[in-house]
């Protein structure tokens, strides 16, 4: 386990030695991003410290990824209570842990959770600047939190790591200085390109892979029952159905009475699955429909096509590609879609294209813009002379 950093006053940086580095988590999907950047800074020699925020507390969801993927945390924060109690935790938390002393070179985080903008927030609160990992992202959509805390982002942290150039552009539009937005790719496929999973032929592809976990696409009845039309029309049409069940989903589909709904010989409903088997289940798959992000990044690297059960995405390029197709929750839509992806001349186009979310190599190019920005000493705040 790695020792605290020590205190370092704000507005300053010690460059003559190893950078101290803190990478906050908070959900699984940010485990599995921020991993790739834990291995390389370190590799790179980097002091670094990992910090679990506490937003998914289910093993399943959280606890075991960290060990899976090497990252184990050196300190793990407790939020319960409702949303509201576990939002404000998160920030106490966050303040806390800075003005505690904890106040590395840089705080490090990934994606749009609530952990983002919060633990930026506490960060700048205390001197300490913030990169930002898959920045740049922009969904257009005024009713997604993700949004909201994707945005704040932008205007706190000092270093923006876009995963595309189209992240960039946006990034560029909003008024981030270009000398501080970095284009490198997606961490999710550093993860990918060392799994050992690989892409699987057409010919040996089958079925539909399901994954649902939004507030938007399952907390309210209406919407959770066209999910659930959607899946059994997919499954009719299509299947086999293999859905994973997010904890949240399934206590929708409990509380709403909808489980029985999907008790349908097509469909196989699972508990969480491990990462691994995750990856496995994508590249086998001849189509994907989900909610998720991360997972239409990893259809588009085993080149799987996609139903995305949403009105807008932040990740365009699959759509710009025709390897994603924007459904929202309307059976009638999903399934012509998925007609005409599962289409062999499709699924070949398809499994043919080149990913366009980047290489599998973003940790290393996040380590070093990261200590040539700590070499340069270009990562203290500091104020702005009166020109």
């Amino acid at each position: 386990m790695n020792a605290a950093p020590r205190r370092t006053p704000a507005g300053t940086t010690r460059p003559g030695r190893a950078p101290q580095l803190t990478v906050f988590a908070g959900t699984r999907p940010e485990i599995v991003k921020l991993a790739p950047v834990v291995h390389a800074l370190r590799a790179a020699g980097a002091d670094v410290r990992v910090v679990a925020t506490g937003q998914h507390h289910d093993r399943r969801m959280a606890g075991a990824f960290f060990a899976d993927l090497g990252v184990p945390p050196d300190a793990a924060w407790e939020l319960a209570g409702d949303e509201a109690a576990r939002t404000g935790g998160l920030l106490a938390h966050a303040l806390a842990h800075f003005a505690a002393g904890l106040r590395p070179d840089l705080a490090i985080v990934q994606g749009d959770t609530w952990t983002v903008p919060l633990v930026a927030l506490a960060a700048r609160r205390h001197g300490v600047p913030v990169a930002h990992v898959e920045a740049g992202l922009r969904s257009r959509n005024p009713l997604s939190p993700e949004e909201s805390n994707r945005t704040v982002a932008a205007g706190l942290a000092t270093l923006h790591f876009a995963p595309t150039d189209g992240a960039r552009d946006n990034l560029l539009r909003e008024g981030v200085p270009a000398d501080a937005v970095h284009v490198v790719g997606n961490t999710v496929l550093d993860v990918l390109r060392t799994s050992g999973v690989a892409a699987v032929t057409v010919a040996r592809r089958r079925g539909v892979l399901v994954t649902a976990h939004r507030p938007g696409t399952v907390d309210t009845p209406e919407r959770l029952a066209a999910l659930v039309a959607t899946v059994r029309a997919l499954a009719e049409a299509h299947g086999p159905v293999v859905f994973p069940l997010h904890p949240r989903t399934a206590d929708r589909l409990a509380a709403h009475g909808l489980r029985t709904a999907l008790e349908h010989p097509g469909i196989d409903l699972l508990e969480p699955q491990p990462h691994r088997r995750m990856l496995e289940l994508t590249a086998s798959s001849a189509l994907v429909a989900t909610d998720s992000g991360g997972l239409q990044e990893e259809a588009g690297w085993f080149g799987v096509p996609a139903v995305v059960l949403r009105e807008s995405t932040p990740r365009p390029e699959g759509v710009a590609l025709g390897q994603a197709v924007l459904t929202g929750l309307d059976p009638d839509r999903a399934l012509a879609a998925a007609r005409r992806l599962l289409d062999p001349a499709e699924q070949h186009r398809i499994a043919a294209l080149r990913c366009p979310y980047g290489d599998g190599r973003t940790g290393e190019r996040i380590a070093r813009l990261v200590l040539d920005a700590h070499r340069a000493d270009r990562l203290a705040l500091r104020e702005p002379g009166a020109a």
